[in-house]
C-alpha cells in the first residue's frame, strides 16, 4: 500500500496542521482525566445489530477518496449520540479537568476567512486553499480569532478540536469516537444506497436538509439556510434513526485511520480500519462544503486530516458499545 493511497484529500475540507507555521505545541502532553460518566445517557440512540451497504459504486463518489467499492458490512449493536458534540458539553469537560485543546497549546487553528474582520492583521494562508487563514489564538473557545467568543453558540457544535482532543473528552465522558463503518451505518438511517442521509432528492418539497455553503464559495455564503457559519446541532432535520447533523454543519471525527485501498478486501464484520496510517477519517462534510467544488455531505462521502490538526469546521460525535444482556 502506497503512501499516496494513505494521504489525506486536498484540503479544501479542512487543512492540516502541516500547511501552518509551528509544527509542535507548546505542551505536547494531551490530558486525559475520567470524568463523571453518562454525560451522554440521554442522548443517545440504540442502533441494532445487522448488516447494511457501506460505500457507493455511483459516478458522483470520489474515487481518490476511496468511497466505492459499496459493500455489504455487519456491525454489532453500538449507541450514538443524536448530535454532535456541543460547546456547552465541551465546556462542562473544561471546566471539570482544567483540559487545554491542542490548538490552544498550539496557539493557533485554521479560521475561514470570511469570519475575521476587514482590519485583522495580515495571516497566513494555505497555498491550495487561500480562504483558510492560520489565526493565532483561535481555538475552541475563540472560534473566529481571539476577538470572538462562545455568545449565543453554546448549543452550537464545539469546533478547532483535534482528533486527540476528541479522545480525551471521551474518557472523560466514558464514551468513545465511532468506527467510519458505525457513522455511515448510522448517517444512512436505514435507507439504502441512497445518496443523501434523508434520501435522493437534495431538497424534498423545496425543504433545506442540512447547512452547507450557500452562494458563491468562497467569496460570498447567502445563508439561505440560515446561517453563514455553524448552527445549532438541533437547527435541521434528524434522518431515520433520529441523527442531526450526520451532513453539513461540521465535520466529525472518526476512530479509523485513512486509506483509500484497505478497506477494498479489508474485513466484512465490525471493520475498524488499517492497523496505522498518518490521517484520520473525518464523515459528514460542513458549512463549507459547496457543489462548485466539494459535494461531501453525500453520506457515502469522506475525507480525512492528520490528528493533530484543527479548523473552525471541524468537530465530533460520540458513540458507545451496547451490550446485550
Amino acid at each position: 500500500m502506497t503512501n499516496e493511497s494513505e494521504s489525506a484529500p486536498d484540503p479544501c475540507c479542512a487543512p492540516s496542521r502541516g500547511e501552518g507555521t509551528s509544527s509542535e505545541p507548546q505542551d505536547a502532553t494531551a490530558q486525559r482525566t475520567p470524568g463523571p460518566g453518562g454525560v451522554h445517557d440521554d442522548d443517545f440512540v440504540d442502533i441494532a445489530s445487522g448488516a447494511f451497504i457501506m460505500g457507493t459504486n455511483e459516478d458522483y463518489r470520489y474515487p481518490g477518496d476511496g468511497e466505492g467499492p459499496a459493500r455489504e458490512i455487519t456491525l454489532d449493536a453500538f449507541r450514538i449520540a443524536k448530535y454532535s458534540v456541543s460547546n456547552r458539553q465541551f465546556a462542562a469537560f473544561v471546566d471539570d479537568t482544567g483540559y487545554r485543546t491542542e490548538a490552544e497549546r498550539f496557539e493557533w487553528s485554521f479560521v475561514f476567512h470570511l469570519f475575521l474582520p476587514e482590519d485583522f492583521p495580515d495571516t497566513r494562508g494555505v497555498a491550495a486553499t487561500p480562504w483558510w487563514r492560520q489565526v493565532y489564538g483561535a481555538d475552541w473557545a475563540h472560534p473566529a480569532g481571539p476577538q470572538s467568543n462562545l455568545n449565543g453558540l453554546s448549543d452550537h457544535p464545539v469546533v478547532h478540536t483535534t482528533w486527540a482532543d476528541a479522545q480525551a473528552y471521551c474518557a472523560w465522558a466514558d464514551v468513545r469516537l465511532p468506527t467510519e463503518a458505525e457513522w455511515e451505518m448510522a448517517a444512512r438511517g436505514g435507507l439504502i444506497q441512497q445518496r443523501f442521509v434523508w434520501g435522493n432528492e437534495f431538497a424534498p418539497d423545496d425543504q433545506t436538509m442540512c447547512n452547507i455553503f450557500e452562494g458563491s464559495f468562497p467569496v460570498e455564503n447567502t445563508a439561505e439556510d440560515g446561517y453563514v457559519g455553524t448552527s445549532p446541532i438541533d437547527a435541521f432535520p434528524p434522518n431515520g434513526f433520529g441523527l442531526h447533523d450526520m451532513a453539513g454543519n461540521v465535520w466529525e471525527w472518526t476512530n479509523d485511520w485513512f486509506h483509500t485501498e484497505f478497506h477494498v478486501a479489508g474485513p466484512r464484520a465490525n471493520p475498524h480500519g488499517p492497523p496505522s496510517g498518518e490521517a484520520k477519517v473525518m464523515r459528514g462534510g460542513s458549512y463549507m462544503c459547496h457543489d462548485s467544488y466539494c459535494h461531501r455531505y453525500r453520506v457515502s462521502a469522506r475525507s480525512s486530516n492528520t490528528p493533530d490538526s484543527s479548523a473552525g469546521n471541524l468537530g465530533f460525535r460520540v458513540a458507545a458499545d451496547l451490550w446485550s444482556g
